[in-house]
């Protein structure tokens, strides 16, 4: 049986001209799930939020059976976060950002910290400005790993890579999800999610429209006529929301 390492209830925010309303889902041990929605959805409110990076107006959040509010300090010694590309200290060498770093976490693993350097192909000599997006996005993945997280929570960490960069960043999800660890990330890039997400959580104008099961997703809403790939459902089901407007 898989351990919850999230869990969502009746997740709010509020701001002036939009609302993120009663979200709720989770996520299991060794698994991926995509965050789906097109830009402007929620999709990193709903990040921000589940990690106390700013108030919500509503809902609870669990990790790993225990409440955000009261276990802040414990839960984000067990997660990873990255939000894209490193774009801090861009002129300071790698090597010295992880010696910072490390500062930060009591199960910093040196040793790991090590394997994934070497895994990605890193320089430590090199500083981030001298990284492609694609490196910058593994480095990124070097810091959050270093811990031991059981949990990866990134945003849009595919976004302006290219394709072989996608594909790398997806088998690292993958050979990490054997490992136990789980992969929540939000996207747009639908054919992300065909490659390597077990699960999604789809949100669209700040509302939740189904969290489950990929492959479910697909054949629920190939049934409903909505297109036969993810894809095709995206496009169709906020199609639908466009016409609506016109009409």
């Amino acid at each position: 049986m898989m351990d919850t390492v999230l869990k969502v209830e009746g997740l709010c925010k509020k701001y002036p001209k939009f609302t993120l309303a009663d979200i709720s889902f989770g996520m299991q041990s060794g698994r991926i799930m995509g965050l789906i929605g097109r830009n402007g959805a929620g999709k990193t409110t709903t990040i921000k939020s589940i990690l106390n990076l700013i108030h919500k107006d509503g809902g609870s959040i669990q990790y790993f059976g225990k409440d955000l509010q009261s276990c802040e300090q414990e839960i984000k010694q067990q997660i990873g976060y990255a939000a894209g590309t490193v774009d801090y200290y861009k002129k300071q060498k790698i090597r010295k950002i992880l010696d910072i770093t490390s500062t930060f976490y009591e199960n910093w693993d040196e040793e790991a910290c090590r394997r994934y350097m070497q895994l990605f192909s890193l320089d430590e000599d090199k500083t981030p400005s001298e990284l492609s997006e694609g490196m910058k996005v593994k480095f990124s993945l070097v810091l959050a790993l270093s811990h031991g997280a059981k949990l990866l929570i990134l945003d849009e960490p595919t976004s302006g890579l290219d394709p072989i960069s996608r594909a790398e960043l997806l088998d690292i999800f993958t050979l990490l999800a054997k490992r136990g660890v789980s992969v929540l990330f939000s996207t747009h890039i639908t054919s992300d999610l065909d490659k390597c997400a077990d699960d999604i959580t789809y949100i669209k104008k700040g509302r939740l429209q189904y969290s489950g099961k990929l492959s479910d997703f697909i054949a629920q809403s190939s049934a409903a006529g909505l297109g036969g790939t993810l894809e095709d459902i995206m496009i169709n089901s906020e199609k639908e929301t466009f016409d609506e407007g016109l009409a």
